[in-house]
């Protein structure tokens, strides 16, 4: 079957085998592996990411399809979308005015919204997220609630018994989500179960809850499920959904919010 490719043909098909086995490549393992030039090999992922099959980053990429089931870091996805995360990150400060007690939840995404939030005075941040919490030690317009509980490497969540017990006393205005997966069919989805407790818990005792996701989340879903989509009040998103989706949202009470990005 191979004779029947072009070298460039069998060189992404293998390139895609390796990335199949350890979740991403870089372009310095693509050039040493097959003997080809750096263009090349950037020119390779830029097809292989043009066609869906992996999501480019700085220096490589990391897989993308129907197959993945790998979690990715947060180190991993602070590669990914910047400036549409950025763009999403804006677009939710709107929603947030001087005197609100707002959550975010563990992500990038999140974690941007955080230092855009270092402009205002006058807000309460609840956050499970170590990392957001030390973004914002230094605002002094900022009061910080941190959920205790056993933190994951991963995203620098804090989850498990000692935060839900946390959460149970907790009055929260607006709840700031990042997501792993975002469908109609499976709702909102997160590659932990922890965290997916530690959300629902969170989701209880929030009056307004926003997903904050990029595009290349949508149509995904992750191992578990937060809650279904008619549990939001809204997601604040990079790109329009595509039109039945929106309709969907639309008819059970959800309302999409679609950043600008900035030329």
């Amino acid at each position: 079957m191979s004779e029947s490719l072009s070298k460039g043909e069998l060189r992404r098909q293998q390139i895609l085998q390796v990335m199949k086995q350890n979740g991403r490549i870089t372009i310095a393992e693509i050039i040493e592996r097959f003997e080809c030039s750096e263009a090349t090999a950037r020119r390779d992922l830029d097809l292989m990411e043009r066609k869906g099959e992996l999501i480019r980053t700085i220096g490589g990429a990391l897989l993308e399809g129907p197959g993945t089931v790998r979690e990715v870091s947060f180190d991993e996805k602070r590669q990914l979308l910047w400036l549409e995360k950025e763009a999403i990150a804006r677009r939710a400060l709107d929603f947030i005015e001087e005197g609100d007690s707002i959550c975010l939840t563990g992500g990038t995404t999140t974690f941007l919204l955080a230092r855009l939030l270092k402009q205002r005075q006058g807000i309460t941040v609840v956050t499970n997220a170590v990392n957001i919490a030390m973004e914002l030690s230094d605002c002094e317009g900022i009061q910080v609630v941190v959920i205790g509980g056993v933190m994951r490497s991963n995203s620098f969540e804090l989850c498990g018994p000692l935060a839900e017990r946390t959460i149970e006393h907790l009055n929260i205005e607006k709840l700031f989500m990042g997501i792993d997966g975002f469908s109609i069919t499976k709702g909102i989805t997160t590659y932990s179960e922890l965290e997916a407790q530690t959300a629902r818990m969170l989701m209880r005792q929030a009056q307004q809850t926003f997903a904050v996701f990029d595009h290349t989340k949508v149509g995904k879903a992750s191992l578990f499920t937060v809650t279904s989509v008619e549990g939001l009040t809204g997601c604040i998103t990079d790109s329009p959904l595509p039109d039945d989706m929106t309709s969907k949202l639309l008819k059970v009470g959800v309302s999409c919010y679609y950043a600008e990005q900035s030329e």
